[in-house]
């Protein structure tokens, strides 16, 4: 099966000013890249990702170690340098942001009001729901840099409380009252329905699996006028 170029990255030291870069990869390599330490660089043109500031050529080759170790485990091609090849092969857990985004395929797969209420209810239960945890982890963050020492970390801390307090509880105060109006439908949903996997005895296609109707095919959208073309009025 051949590679397409987003399972392909690079890893390596920039051959004039000596920085540790890595270049290429889709949105699942710049996640592990970024789990594995590495800042990411976007820019107009291009983006990439470089090691952070401060690291000793050790830490660096660690590190880019580590990354290529990860990519290669979940199946990324890699170049390298040669001091930064290896044959570990990391195992890869679930993250956190996609156990998540298993909500979103929860909500896709409803067929009514209460399998949806269900899963906004994970997003706003008030002490231990999901946008409740990212409100407190926003807090935590502003204690830290309210601590931390630079004359710009009151600022950001202060601009950390003010996300938490005039989006978040925003967003999880409209979800939740959006839960509520769900949880009081009782209603199906009309464009779905569970599937029973049950095939009538009078279905005429002996191989169906289903009964369930075909899916409706969208209409075409008509072509646009021809350039310049001009209605005339009479």
């Amino acid at each position: 099966m051949p590679r397409t170029t987003a399972r392909l990255l690079d890893i390596r030291r920039d051959p004039h000013f000596g920085e540790l870069l890595a270049r290429g990869g889709d949105a699942e390599a710049h996640s592990i890249l970024q789990r594995a330490g590495f800042v990411a660089v976007v820019r107009l043109h291009e983006s990439y990702h470089r090691a952070p500031a401060g690291l000793t050529e050790d830490e660096e080759s660690r590190l880019a170690i580590d990354a290529v170790g990860r990519l290669r485990a979940v199946g990324y091609n890699v170049g390298c340098d040669e001091r930064f090849d290896t044959e570990a092969r990391p195992a890869a857990y679930p993250t956190l942001g996609a156990s998540v985004s298993h909500l979103a395929e929860r909500l896709r797969e409803a067929t009514d009001t209460a399998m949806a209420a269900d899963v906004l209810t994970e997003l706003t239960a008030p002490p231990d729901g999901i946008l409740a945890g990212f409100e407190e982890t926003l807090g935590a963050l502003a204690e830290f840099f309210d601590g931390l020492g630079d004359a710009s970390d009151p600022y950001t801390a202060g601009r950390l409380r003010y996300l938490a307090d005039a989006y978040v509880r925003v967003i999880r105060s409209d979800l939740a009252h959006t839960r509520g109006r769900l949880a009081d439908r009782h209603a199906p949903h009309p464009g779905r329905r569970a599937c029973t996997e049950q095939v009538p005895d009078h279905e005429p296609e002996r191989s169906a699996v289903c009964a369930c109707p075909p899916s409706p095919r969208a209409m075409p959208a008509p072509a646009p006028p021809p350039l310049g073309a001009v209605r005339l009025r009479r």
